[in-house]
């Protein structure tokens, strides 16, 4: 049993059943045995593989096409580029290796990196030891000019409440336990103001998740776009929807069960766009497919000049990256792209 489980459990034996928000805080982020705070789960070694680690493609189409819209936009002298949740580091070095032949950008870039786990912050540093980086806790400690942002895989990870609609009201998604085990429940039926809205789009028996962490996280990015100018791309996976049991863990590259080892597996869920943009107003928001948008920033041209320079096991594997990356089948069609600008302002490169 893991050293977290212990805790839980205990914790629930004095005080009762937890919300499944408070049971995704803990697993990820406890202090000590928290997921992302004791380890380092990204790659062929890790649970999991983000986009950036399949193919430098990724990355550095987004840089150049921050890149394209600071141009767009005047050029301004001094901006922030920031990265929230940065992982390994992989996707802001590959953005910034794009960005050197772009002349003015990276010397007009502030850097800034959000993280809140000490295990991947220090990583990161011995990454992208070259650069002339801060590290920040949280979006209110960027200063107040324009914000080039991007947010890989990030949102998905952030803690949701999951509530079931009845006949007469809503109940809560909670984590007990039976028999010295934890299992999930539901608390009692309570009407809940926040979703008012979503009792005639529903019906008995439905799920519905909010993520209110990632609300708040969106609304501040839509405001500081809307003051000071700059682009925010939100690439993750999920609908424009919020309805639906997707609640999820992931270890070893496998499916597992979210309850059997706390603080050891990745604890996920599908990715509200609609909820977000609409948190993110007055900013503009538009959402479109990985795939196509990865198309219209030329992804396919990007391939096919590296190509040549690959072999055997690398080539195959640079196709298939690519494939993953834009296919319907796989990543192209469930990951979608949140961009978002400030009112009046140009469409965002591969949006317009």
């Amino acid at each position: 049993m893991s050293p977290l489980k212990v805790r839980l459990i205990e914790q629930i034996k004095q005080t009762g059943p937890i919300a499944l928000s408070d049971y995704m805080a803990q697993c990820l982020m406890h202090p000590e045995f928290g997921y992302y705070t004791s380890r380092n789960p990204f790659g062929t070694q890790g649970d999991f593989i983000t986009a950036p680690e399949m193919t430098q493609m990724f990355g550095e189409l987004i840089g150049l096409s921050l890149a394209q819209y600071w141009q767009e936009i005047g050029a301004p002298n001094a901006f922030i580029l920031a990265e929230l949740g940065p992982g390994t580091g992989t996707l802001i070095a590959d953005i910034l290796r794009a960005t050197k032949s772009v002349p003015g950008f990276l010397e007009a870039a502030r850097i800034r990196l959000i993280e809140g786990s000490p295990t991947l912050r220090a990583r990161q540093k011995q990454h992208l030891q070259t650069y002339d980086i801060l590290w920040k806790d949280n979006l209110y400690d960027l200063e107040p000019l324009p914000l080039f942002l991007v947010a890989n895989e990030f949102f998905d990870a952030l803690p949701i409440r999951q509530f079931c609609r009845h006949a007469e009201g809503w109940s809560e998604t909670m984590i007990g336990i039976v028999k010295n085990k934890l299992v999930f429940g539901h608390g009692p039926t309570t009407q809940y103001t926040a979703l008012k809205p979503q009792w005639d789009k529903t019906k008995e028996g439905d799920i519905v998740e909010t993520c209110p962490s990632g609300a708040a996280i969106a609304r501040d990015i839509g405001h500081g776009i809307t003051q000071n100018g700059g682009l925010a791309l939100i690439i993750d996976y999920g609908g424009t929807y919020g309805r639906n049991d997707t609640f999820q863990a992931l270890r070893n590259h496998a499916y597992t069960d979210p309850l059997e080892n706390p603080g050891q597996a990745d604890l996920t869920a599908h990715v509200d766009f609609a909820g977000l943009a609409a948190a993110s107003q007055p900013a503009v928001a538009y959402v479109m497919e990985q795939g196509k948008w990865l198309n219209r920033l030329g992804i396919s041209a990007r391939a096919r000049a590296l190509a040549p320079l690959l072999a055997e096991t690398a080539l195959e594997n640079h196709w298939a990256a690519t494939k993953r990356l834009t296919d319907h089948s796989e990543m192209g069609s469930l990951f979608k792209v949140l961009a978002l600008t400030a009112p009046k302002a140009p469409l965002a490169p591969g949006f317009a």
